[in-house]
């Protein structure tokens, strides 16, 4: 009797465990965003946790290959929150293609996020490079200072799943043994580089978002007033003609020299003379 009670208490306690775990999931008590990370390195740096919680570890290169740059503690991040640039200062580099493997065990749907911040050169076409996931160009002639020019931080972002065995990745698909190869390849300018990176199980959505970039995020007036001219169907495109003539043209228009009726200055001019000449004629035989 004993026996059984304890059978049904343990019963009922494992029933009211699972009702608390699916009431918390509804409530969206579900994993929190560092639970769901399951891999993460502050490259060329030490062990950090950010604002959400994600451990970044060591990095476990060091001493192994490529080069541990720290040359960005000196200059503050842009678009970081202060107590993450760090993240974004130290960064590991490679005179040849490097990466990174990070073990899988579970299929579903993950996020790569790789960070970046350019510290170094000050104007494009100084460093670029492409980014491949298992033998899969996932970006191609990353150029940081492009995107968000100097001591600004750029988050790069892909999307992955794993289901049966295999790798899908921006449309392409191969067989995954357990292990995403995460390189950064050598191009013709400078060498390829990364700051931290880590991999999550969730969807877009489910990445924190940098801080809007002042640069990048203010749209420029003419491309309102040309949305809101397009808004006007015909009508529209005919007033988006004449904006577009108006934002050429750099001062006043100057006037057709040639365009304007003369007559109504000659005629003076002609009387004149008609007065003129006969007084002249009179003069001369006095």
């Amino acid at each position: 009797m004993q026996r059984v009670t304890a059978q049904l208490v343990a019963g009922l306690l494992a029933v009211v465990l699972s009702l608390l775990s699916e009431q918390s999931w509804a409530d969206g008590g579900g994993p929190s965003l560092a639970e769901r990370v399951i891999w993460a390195v502050n490259a060329g740096g030490e062990a950090h946790m950010d604002v959400h919680g994600i451990q970044f570890r060591k990095d476990p290169l060091e001493g192994k290959i490529g080069k541990a740059s720290d040359y960005g503690m000196r200059l503050p991040i842009l678009r970081s929150s202060p107590e993450d640039q760090i993240l974004y200062q130290t960064e590991r580099y490679n005179e040849d293609t490097f990466g990174y493997d990070v073990p899988i065990r579970e299929e579903g749907e993950y996020i790569l996020v790789m960070k970046y911040a350019e510290v170094y050169f000050a104007q494009s076409q100084q460093k670029v490079f492409d980014v491949r996931l298992n033998g899969h160009v996932v970006v191609k002639d990353l150029d940081i200072f492009d995107r968000v020019g100097h001591s600004t931080a750029h988050d790069e972002i892909v999307p992955f799943s794993i289901k049966k065995g295999k790798l899908s990745v921006q449309g392409e698909v191969s067989t995954f043994n357990g292990k995403l190869t995460v390189e950064f390849v050598k191009g013709y300018y400078d060498n390829p580089k990364v700051c931290a990176l880590y991999v999550m199980k969730g969807t877009l959505d489910d990445v924190p978002k940098l801080q809007p970039h002042p640069g990048l995020e203010k749209q420029d007036p003419d491309e309102e007033d040309d949305e809101d001219d397009s808004e006007g169907g015909e009508e529209g495109g005919k007033k988006k003609v004449s904006a577009g003539s108006k934002r050429v043209q750099s001062g006043p228009r100057t006037p057709n020299p040639y365009a304007a009726d003369n007559s109504s200055l000659m005629f003076p001019i002609l009387v004149a003379f008609g007065v003129f000449i006969p007084t002249l004629f009179c003069l001369c035989r006095l």
